[in-house]
């Protein structure tokens, strides 16, 4: 079996596309490289150069490589500066998945895993959240994830569309040593960044309804993630039972002040965080429940916070060949 996967060259993308090879999966690549890294597709995996707004291209790659299911993790992925950007957001999110269902449909291709978010749920200030809790995005980007599960959901009962969506929560680390995370948003990205300029890291907001102030969130290793998107495919060939969707979350929430402190600790590096503004689209606290991932799919934490930041760290050496 072939899968196409959107966004394969960026940083969750790439993790996905070595789990599947590792696993016998074949796979195609399709990525616009605005934010993806060529080098981290392997060499013997076939690219497909261009946008997901370009139906003629989509559809092409699907038919010429015969391809039996779709992993979409392409899109925009950045909740504050969606707050800025909303047109450019929902077109990258919304607009591209629609292209990307009418490309499917024209070529018969049924199956899709779909890269959605813990953003669908906003606020989440206590309990874990499980699959059941309503929808309360605080970003654009939080609701155009929104829209692209209704959109699968509405082609499963018009097409017979079998999809599941895995909503991420806060990822991190590396499985691969030459495969960093390359954003400049996240918060491990701008804690390193600013280790290596000798400044201390700014932590945006410390009036949230959280203990310590600071947003609390639910990390989890990119490895990790990885593994259930295979999963997923896995199911969804073999015609297994499979939700609409499924929360990969650990349980356990560390809030940001946590998490720099932890980050000193693993890297030697003394930090001081500075206390900046709140930054648009930032929820207070969203934890999730993982257990029914666990049950249908065999998510599991199989790295501690410590072993995330480390390999996170250890990842970021090779930034610099990039």
């Amino acid at each position: 079996m072939t899968w196409l996967v959107t966004g394969g060259a960026g940083y969750i993308g790439s993790h996905v596309v070595r789990k599947l090879l590792a696993g016998s999966i074949d796979v195609v690549v399709l990525d616009d490289f605005s934010t993806g890294v060529r080098s981290f597709v392997p060499d013997n995996v076939p690219v497909v150069e261009g946008t997901l707004l370009n139906s003629d291209l989509v559809e092409k790659a699907l038919d010429l490589h015969s391809i039996e299911g779709v992993i979409h993790i392409a899109g925009f992925k950045f909740a504050g500066v969606s707050v800025e950007e909303p047109i450019h957001t929902y077109e990258q999110n919304v607009t591209a998945m629609m292209t990307l269902l009418r490309a499917m449909v024209a070529t018969g291709v049924e199956k899709i895993v779909f890269s959605s978010s813990s953003s669908v749920y906003g606020n989440a200030a206590s309990g874990l959240v499980e699959e059941g809790y309503p929808f309360n995005p605080t970003s654009p980007y939080g609701e155009s994830k929104v829209i692209g599960e209704w959109l699968l959901r509405n082609q499963g009962v018009a097409q017979g569309l079998k999809h599941t969506s895995l909503r991420y929560f806060n990822v991190v680390g590396s499985d691969v040593a030459d495969l960093p995370d390359v954003s400049p948003h996240n918060l491990l990205s701008m804690v390193f960044a600013g280790i290596e300029r000798g400044e201390n890291p700014t932590i945006f907001g410390s009036d949230y309804d959280t203990p310590d102030g600071t947003c609390v969130r639910d990390y989890i290793h990119v490895g990790d993630l990885a593994d259930a998107h295979v999963a997923a495919a896995r199911a969804l060939s073999e015609g297994r039972h499979i939700e609409p969707a499924y929360n990969l979350g650990s349980g356990v929430g560390t809030s940001v002040a946590e998490m720099i402190a932890t980050i000193s600790r693993v890297t030697g590096q003394a930090l001081t965080p500075i206390q900046g503004p709140r930054r648009a689209g930032d929820p207070d606290r969203v934890v999730a429940s993982g257990e029914l991932a666990a049950q249908d799919l065999g998510w599991a934490m199989n790295h501690s916070l410590e072993e995330m930041i480390q390999s996170a760290w250890k990842s970021r050496a090779s930034l610099a060949a990039l």
